[in-house]
């Protein structure tokens, strides 16, 4: 899926996008409302659907990087909103983003392989991909609770790099085809349309 190497980001600076992109994401989770929980976030999806699916993705980061297989790793986890949130979706969600950085902050962490659907896949891609799934949803999270939709400006010139990468019709099942948007839009608007998004 990636198709440029990862020498635009040192590990350090791989970590650093990381933590930023998990805290901009814990602000909106923070900000939702007890009464948003069950509004539309994306197409099929609640805020609550949202937030799980980000507490799920973490939640993969520690095994996966220990070496297991993705369809061992699939199999562990509940797949419910319910079960993913718990009682407390803020604390369900900081539980599980503690456990990612970890992982990835571990001694030789990324550069290792994650086996992934799509392949054994280096471990800085996967952090990569990940900040910038974290970057967008963070916008679709705030946007369905009438929060900040100001995204940090440096994730977005990162998730840029990474998203100017992926084919041109989207990745079905993942990322929705591109909007067309002029090249003179300011780069949060020119990554949420690389994501099908529109944010003009």
């Amino acid at each position: 899926m990636f198709t440029g190497r990862m020498a635009d980001f040192s590990p350090v600076e791989l970590l650093e996008l990381f933590q930023r992109a998990q805290n901009q994401f814990t602000d909106r989770v923070d900000a939702v409302a007890p009464d948003q929980w069950e509004d539309e976030a994306l197409p099929g999806w609640t805020v609550a659907d949202l937030v799980a699916h980000l507490v799920g993705e973490a939640l993969w980061v520690p095994p996966l990087l220990a070496g297991e297989p993705v369809d061992l790793v699939d199999g562990r986890f509940p797949d419910s909103t319910p079960d993913l949130l718990g009682d407390d979706p803020l604390l369900g969600w900081e539980s599980a983003a503690d456990g990612a950085l970890s992982a990835f902050a571990e001694d030789e962490g990324l550069i290792r392989t994650v086996h992934l659907s799509r392949g054994p896949t280096p471990s800085a891609e996967y952090i990569v991909e990940m900040t910038t799934d974290l970057t967008v949803h963070a916008w679709d999270l705030a946007r369905a609770t009438d929060g900040d939709t100001e995204l940090d400006g440096e994730l977005v010139t990162a998730a840029l790099v990474y998203a100017e990468r992926l084919p041109e019709d989207g990745v079905p099942g993942l990322f929705d085809p591109p909007l067309d948007v002029s090249a003179a839009a300011s780069p949060q608007t020119r990554l949420l349309a690389r994501f099908g998004r529109k944010d003009f």
